[in-house]
C-alpha cells in the first residue's frame, strides 16, 4: 500500500531491515522552492556561451515570463492562505508564512541574476549592432525621430493623471508599468504628484529604424522615453523626481462548485482576476521617495513583494528584441519532418494508421499531420463522427477550422472545450462559441476538475464495419508550442483503445464512470493505482533478486504517494532513472532513503515535456518486454486527483522500441543539455560534458523515427543508442 498522499509525515515501508520513520521535512523538498531552481536552470541558458546571442536573450526573457507567472500564481496562493490564517503545512513542513520567506530570499537571489545576465548581453549585443535602452547613443539625428515619434505616436494614447484628494487613485491592471512624476507648478511653486501609465497596445521598445542609424538596431524601452520626455507632458512644471514602477497581481481562478453557468462563471472571473490583490510591485531604483510612499500605501500591498530592481524592470518584454531580424545570430532554423509512413499512403493518414500504429515525435515531426487527420476526417465522407478535446488549442484557428469544417460536412462532431486552461480561458471561449456557431457540440467537463487528456476520436463506416481511430498526445493542440514542446502523438486503430476512448468521452460528457477499461487508465480514476500497481511488480521483482528498473519522464513530481512508493521501491533495490525538467520534491540519492534514485533535468533549444513511464518487468533495461506508458499526466496531485487525464500503454513494437529505446533512453544519456539533482541540498550541477558529449535535441533533429520512418528510410537505419553512450 502507497502511504496516505494527504499525510506529508509518514512512516517508511518495510525494506527488510525494518521500518523507519522519516520526518517531513527531510525526505522532500519544498515544491516552491524546486520551480525557482527550475527557473534558475532557464536564467543559466543565457550564460550557455554555445548558444547564439539572440537565443540567449531569449532564455533571459523566457525565465522573466515564468517568474511572472510563478508570482501570480503560486505565490499568490500562499498569500491568500497568509490572509485567511491557513496554516496548513506543506510536503516539506512549512507554513504558508514560512514558504512565502524562503521564496523572498531566492526571489531577490534570482532577480539580481537576471539582471547580471542582462549586463552580460548587453555589451556582446552592442558589439553586433544591438542597443537595448541605448540612450547613451541616441544621436541628435535619432533624437529628433524619438521626439517626434513620442509626440505622434505616444502622446495621443496616454493620459496624465494627478494625485490628490480629488481624484481616485488610478486602477493599474496586471502586469501594468508606470511612472511617477514629483511636479512643481513653476508659476507658484505647488507641488503635484502625477502619474501615467503605459497602455498595454503600446509595444515596451521601441526601435529607432534603420534609415535613421543605418545598420545599427537601438531599441529604448517606452517607460523610458515617458520619462525622457515628460516635460511635453508636462509644460509649465519642473521635475523633482520621477519613477518608474510595475505591478502584478493574482490572477487565479477560483471555481465555485455551485456554479449554474461556466461560461458566464469565467467571463466574470476574467475580469475579476484583472483586479486582483496586488502581489507584486517592482520599482526603478531611481524612484522618487515621496512618489514611493505614496504608491505603496495606495495599492494596499499587504503581502506584497517589493524589489527595487538595478536595471531593467519586466524582463519578459525582452522577447520584442528578440524579434531582431538576425538570423546569424539565432539559432539555425528547424524545419519539422513529416512522417514518411504517411507519405508513402500518398498523404492518407487514415490508411497509414490503419496499416500499422504510429507516433510522432514533435517538433522533429511536423504538428501538420495532426491538423491532416482532422482535416481529412471532415471531407472524408466515410467520417461519421469526430470527438475532440481541447485544452490549449492556441490563437493559431487551424484544429479549430477543421472542427468547423467538419460540422459543416455534416459530421458529428463534439468538442470538450476546456475553460480552466490557465490563462487560455478567454481563447477556448471564443473557440467555444465560434465551434457552437458552425453547429459542433460544445462540453465545458466538470466544473471541479480540469479535462486536461489529450484525446481524439474519428469514427469511421468502413467496408469491413465500423472503425474508431485514434490520437492520443502528451501535450496539446497548439500548432504554435508544437514547434518548441517536445511532445508524443500515437495514432491507433486498436479497437480496444478506440473503446476505451469511447468511455472515456461518455466520462467527461455525460458524467458516466467506466466500469472497466481494457488498455487505457484514466485519472482521477484509476492512473494512479495503475502506476502504483506497476511499482508494486518492480518491487517484488527485486525483492527476488531478478532486474528492476523504473524510467520516468515527466515534467514535475510533487504526489507525496508515488514519491513514497519511489522511496520504497529504491529501498527494495529497484533502480529509478528519472528526467524531471521541473519541480521535483523527491531527494534522490540519499542514503538510506534513496540510495538507487537518480533525478537529471534537461534544458535546451526545445522545451521538454512529452510524459512518459517504463517499468523493466524482470529483465535490464531497455527490453521488449517492458511495460511502457504515454501519458498527459505528471507525477502531481491535481494531475493524479483532480484533472481528467490518460495514460495509455504502448504494446505495438515498433513504436514500443521508439518510446523506449528511442526517445526515453536519448533523455537519459543526454550530457550536453543535462542537470543533475543533489538530493542533499536540493541544487542542481550541470553534467560536465567533453566534446564527444551527446545531445538528444540534436540526435531527435538528425535521425528519423523509428514508427513514423517508412520503407524509403528502412536501408539507412537510426543510430542505436546504448545507456552507456550516445550511438554505437
Amino acid at each position: 500500500m502507497a502511504s496516505n498522499p494527504e499525510n506529508p509525515a509518514y512512516t517508511a515501508a518495510n525494506d527488510g531491515a525494518g521500518a523507519s520513520v522519516r520526518q517531513a521535512e527531510n525526505a522532500y523538498f519544498n515544491r516552491e522552492l524546486s520551480w525557482l531552481a527550475f527557473n534558475h536552470r532557464v536564467l543559466e541558458e543565457a550564460n550557455n556561451t554555445a548558444y547564439p546571442l539572440l537565443e540567449r536573450l531569449r532564455f533571459l526573457s523566457i525565465s522573466g515570463s515564468n517568474l511572472d507567472e510563478f508570482m501570480m500564481i503560486r505565490v499568490a496562493g500562499l498569500a491568500g492562505q497568509v490572509r485567511s490564517g491557513v496554516t496548513e503545512i506543506s510536503i516539506d513542513g512549512r507554513t504558508p508564512r514560512q514558504q512565502l520567506a524562503a521564496i523572498n530570499a531566492r526571489l531577490h537571489e534570482l532577480e539580481a541574476k537576471q539582471q547580471q545576465a542582462l549586463r552580460t548581453l548587453r555589451p556582446l549585443l552592442e558589439a553586433e549592432g544591438i542597443h537595448i535602452a541605448g540612450e547613451d547613443r541616441i544621436s541628435e539625428a535619432a533624437e529628433g525621430w524619438l521626439r517626434q515619434y513620442f509626440l505622434d505616436h505616444i502622446m495621443p494614447v496616454i493620459t496624465p493623471q494627478a494625485l490628490d484628494p480629488a481624484h481616485p487613485f488610478p486602477f493599474v491592471a496586471n502586469g501594468g508599468i508606470g511612472a511617477l512624476f514629483n511636479l512643481t507648478r513653476e508659476s507658484d511653486g505647488s507641488k503635484l504628484l502625477e502619474m501615467v501609465l503605459i497602455p498595454a497596445a503600446l509595444p515596451r521598445f521601441i526601435r529607432i529604424p534603420a534609415e535613421v542609424l543605418g545598420e545599427e538596431a537601438i531599441y529604448v524601452a517606452i517607460e523610458r522615453l515617458v520619462c525622457r520626455y515628460a516635460k511635453l507632458i508636462f509644460p509649465g512644471f519642473s521635475i523633482l523626481g520621477d519613477g518608474v514602477f510595475r505591478v502584478l497581481r493574482d490572477s487565479d481562478i477560483e471555481i465555485e462548485e455551485e456554479a449554474e453557468d461556466l461560461v458566464r462563471l469565467f467571463r466574470s472571473a476574467i475580469q475579476r482576476r484583472r483586479r486582483g490583490q496586488v502581489i507584486t510591485l517592482e520599482i526603478d531604483e531611481s524612484f522618487d521617495p515621496e512618489a514611493e510612499i505614496l504608491l505603496r500605501d495606495k495599492l494596499g500591498l499587504s503581502q506584497a513583494f517589493v524589489t527595487t530592481t538595478e536595471g531593467m524592470l519586466g524582463i519578459s518584454g525582452l522577447a520584442e528584441v528578440v524579434e531582431e531580424d538576425r538570423p546569424e545570430l539565432k539559432f539555425v532554423p528547424y524545419n519539422p519532418r513529416y512522417p514518411e509512413r504517411v507519405l508513402e499512403h500518398d498523404g492518407d493518414a487514415f490508411a497509414a494508421i490503419g496499416g500499422k500504429d504510429i507516433i510522432i515525435h514533435h517538433p522533429y515531426e511536423s504538428f501538420e499531420v495532426v491538423v491532416d487527420f482532422l482535416r481529412q476526417a471532415a471531407a472524408d465522407p466515410k467520417v461519421v463522427s469526430i470527438k475532440q478535446a481541447l485544452y490549449r488549442a492556441g490563437s493559431q484557428p487551424t484544429v479549430i477550422n477543421a472542427l468547423i469544417a467538419a460540422a459543416e460536412a455534416g459530421k458529428s462532431v463534439t468538442a470538450v472545450v476546456e475553460l480552466k486552461a490557465r490563462f487560455d480561458e478567454e481563447q477556448n471561449l471564443k473557440w467555444a462559441g465560434e465551434l457552437e456557431r458552425a453547429g459542433v457540440q460544445v462540453i465545458y467537463g466538470f466544473i471541479d476538475m480540469k479535462t486536461h487528456a489529450k484525446i481524439s476520436m474519428v469514427v469511421r463506416n468502413e467496408d469491413g464495419g465500423i472503425r474508431t481511430y485514434c490520437h492520443f498526445g502528451t501535450g496539446n493542440y497548439h500548432p504554435a508550442t508544437a514547434k518548441i514542446y517536445t511532445d508524443l502523438s500515437y495514432f491507433t486503430a486498436d479497437p480496444s483503445l478506440g473503446r476505451d476512448a469511447a468511455r472515456l468521452f461518455n466520462f467527461i460528457t455525460g458524467y458516466i464512470e467506466p466500469q472497466e477499461l481494457e488498455q487505457i487508465a484514466i485519472s482521477p480514476l484509476s492512473l494512479y493505482e495503475r502506476i502504483v500497481e506497476d511499482i508494486d511488480c518492480e518491487i517484488e521483482l527485486a525483492r527476488q533478486g531478478r532486474p528492476a528498473t523504473i524510467w520516468a519522464k515527466v515534467n514535475s513530481i510533487t504526489d507525496p504517494g508515488i514519491i513514497d512508493k519511489l522511496y520504497e521501491a529504491s529501498q527494495a533495490g529497484v533502480e529509478i532513472m528519472l528526467v524531471v525538467r521541473g519541480i521535483c520534491c523527491l531527494r534522490p540519492g540519499v542514503p538510506g532513503l534513496s540510495d538507487n534514485i537518480t533525478v537529471k533535468s534537461i534544458i535546451g533549444r526545445f522545451l521538454e515535456h512529452s510524459r512518459i513511464y517504463a517499468f523493466g518487468n524482470g529483465e535490464p533495461m531497455p527490453n521488449n518486454r517492458a511495460k511502457v506508458y504515454i501519458s498527459s499526466a505528471d507525477l502531481m496531485e491535481r494531475n493524479l486527483r483532480r484533472r481528467v487525464e490518460t495514460l495509455v500503454p504502448i504494446t505495438n513494437p515498433t513504436v514500443h522500441d521508439q518510446v523506449l529505446d528511442q526517445v526515453l533512453l536519448a533523455n537519459l544519456i543526454d550530457t550536453q543539455q543535462s542537470w543533475l539533482l543533489d538530493g542533499e541540498t536540493g541544487d542542481y550541477h550541470r553534467v560536465e560534458s567533453d566534446g564527444d558529449g551527446f545531445n538528444c535535441h540534436e540526435y531527435f533533429m538528425t535521425n528519423p523515427s523509428l514508427s513514423g520512418r517508412g520503407e524509403a528510410l528502412k536501408e539507412s537505419g537510426v543510430p542505436k543508442l546504448t545507456l552507456r553512450k550516445g550511438t554505437s
